[in-house]
């Protein structure tokens, strides 16, 4: 999963990748709002830690814009700006949560994984899909109780599947969030993946819908 780090201290910007790295998310990391996306595509970012006091600009103009675009990424806010006032603007601006520094590192990476599970619909770590148990920051899955061996990649691309049971997963989509930050994965490199896949979990459990992705099934 990546995330998108806007953030203009030095220090805290270096700290939190290094966190965001141990957690196993990528991460891209911004320290100034003009280096800001326009938009926030959900199929290559997973969550957005925000900054309000920016040197060139305000926090709460990119939430405001990208809200108002209609996108849907978990947008937490991180600032040193704790008067209600802000904390409600942010809030009511779209933010997904608000988070005052100074704080500790270990809080934010539970609140990281708090808003991931919101968007993946799922209530807990362990995100539980029939016989089959994800937990995303132990890097394990089981099935029916008996541990899989996954590679890196494999279980990626399996976290991918299972943010959206029964949906399709688009080629192109899968392509661009196995790879955030650099050029998006061979189609070919995706159905070797899928295909070992298959072979640890169950080949029943992926489907693939021709000419467009892949679908676990719930």
């Amino acid at each position: 999963m990546h995330i998108l780090l806007i953030e203009d201290d030095l220090d805290l910007g270096r700290a939190l990748q290094s966190a965001l790295k141990v957690e196993g998310l990528s991460s891209e990391w911004l320290r100034r709002a003009v280096d800001a996306p326009t938009t926030v595509d959900a199929t290559t970012i997973d969550c957005v830690l925000l900054d309000l006091t920016l040197p060139d600009g305000s926090g709460f103009d990119l939430l405001a814009r990208w809200r108002g675009q209609g996108e849907q990424v978990p947008i937490i806010v991180i600032t040193a700006r704790s008067a209600v006032e802000d904390r409600l603007a942010g809030l009511d601006g779209g933010a997904d949560d608000f988070v005052v520094k100074p704080f500790a590192t270990a809080e934010l990476m539970s609140r990281i994984r708090a808003v991931l599970r919101r968007s993946a619909r799922q209530a807990s770590d362990c995100w539980t899909l029939g016989d089959l148990v994800i937990e995303p920051r132990r890097h394990t899955v089981q099935r029916g109780g008996v541990p899989l061996d996954l590679s890196p990649r494999e279980f990626q691309l399996l976290l991918e599947l299972a943010r959206e049971p029964g949906a399709v997963v688009p080629k192109g989509v899968l392509a661009q969030r196995l790879d955030p930050l650099g050029e998006p994965m061979d189609f070919g490199a995706i159905e070797v993946h899928v295909s070992n896949l298959r072979r640890k979990i169950g080949a029943e459990l992926i489907r693939t819908v021709r000419g467009v992705g892949y679908l676990l099934q719930p």
